[in-house]
């Protein structure tokens, strides 16, 4: 068979497809994985129903997958690796792959958070997406304008959960977390989703090497009026800030930028609620609810 033949259910330029789930498809890594495993797939002598039936797929998503339209999760990447006998090609591009998962305008970024030593976040408008769970995440994609569909919404929920294995990594980065208390009193999803927030908060800020801190509307004096902001320092003692607003984000590695964003957090922590008053407003907030 040949590379070039069309197979069921295999879309062109210019057509869209029921699989299409990625609003940024044919992502190059994507692209590469795609012709990488049709390749072997083809030498194995087996067709797409016949992959799908061995890995719980549909042969609509393995065909997604050979066209780089949609983003294969790591333990297909792992099975499939195995059926089609790659010799861990497939593996190989795996973190590429996984990496891709976010928007273009997040990769950086995410790759620098998964090797943080040290992170340091202040939020202004939504939970941190480390500090997220499941219901609140979908509810902060479904909420998004323009509409995302339902395929990527799963996609952006599955990787925001996959960031916070931070939390088991050994040895555990040092982070602290500044949020505004207007953005706990915010019922993204519904009450029911809040109160799941809330506690989760409360369940990661217990972990030692995590501090959360709340701050409170009343404060006059407020050093974080210029939006939210993270802070990262990596293995190689870099030291880097990240800022995002709507669909643009900049790294921030000049040293004298980074400095002064580290000057404001040490304020903003300042100015906000200790960590154990925090965990107490936050717990009287649950009793609101």
């Amino acid at each position: 068979m040949s590379e070039t033949v069309r197979e069921p259910g295999e879309t062109v330029a210019g057509e869209e497809g029921p699989e299409a789930a990625s609003p940024e498809p044919g992502t190059g890594i994507l692209r590469v994985f795609g012709r990488q495993m049709k390749r072997f797939r083809l030498r194995a002598g087996l067709e797409r129903s016949e992959v799908g039936a061995r890995t719980g797929y549909s042969p609509s998503t393995i065909a997604s997958y050979e066209q780089g339209r949609r983003i294969p999760p790591p333990r297909f990447i792992d099975v499939a690796d195995e059926l089609l006998d790659a010799g861990g090609v497939l593996q190989e591009m795996k973190e590429e792959v996984a990496r891709a998962q976010y928007p273009a305008f997040f990769r950086d970024a995410a790759r620098l958070e998964a090797e943080a030593v040290e992170l340091h976040v202040y939020d202004t408008h939504v939970v941190n997406g480390l500090l997220q769970t499941e219901e609140y995440a979908r509810a902060v994609f479904t909420m998004r304008r323009p509409l995302l569909d339902d395929a990527t919404i799963e996609q952006r929920v599955t990787a925001r959960m996959l960031r916070q294995e931070i939390f088991s990594r050994w040895p555990a980065p040092l982070m602290s977390f500044v949020i505004e208390e207007a953005v706990l009193r915010r019922p993204v999803g519904g009450s029911g989703v809040q109160r799941g927030q809330l506690e989760q908060i409360l369940l990661i800020g217990q972990k030692r090497n995590v501090e959360i801190q709340v701050m409170p509307l009343h404060r006059e004096d407020h050093a974080g009026l210029a939006g939210p902001f993270t802070l990262i320092e990596t293995k190689a003692g870099e030291r880097i800030a990240y800022a995002e607003v709507q669909k643009s984000s900049q790294l921030y590695t000049e040293r004298t930028s980074v400095r002064e964003l580290e000057a404001q957090y040490g304020i903003i922590r300042a100015q906000a609620l200790t960590p154990r008053e925090s965990m107490t407003f936050i717990e009287g907030l649950l009793g609101e609810s």
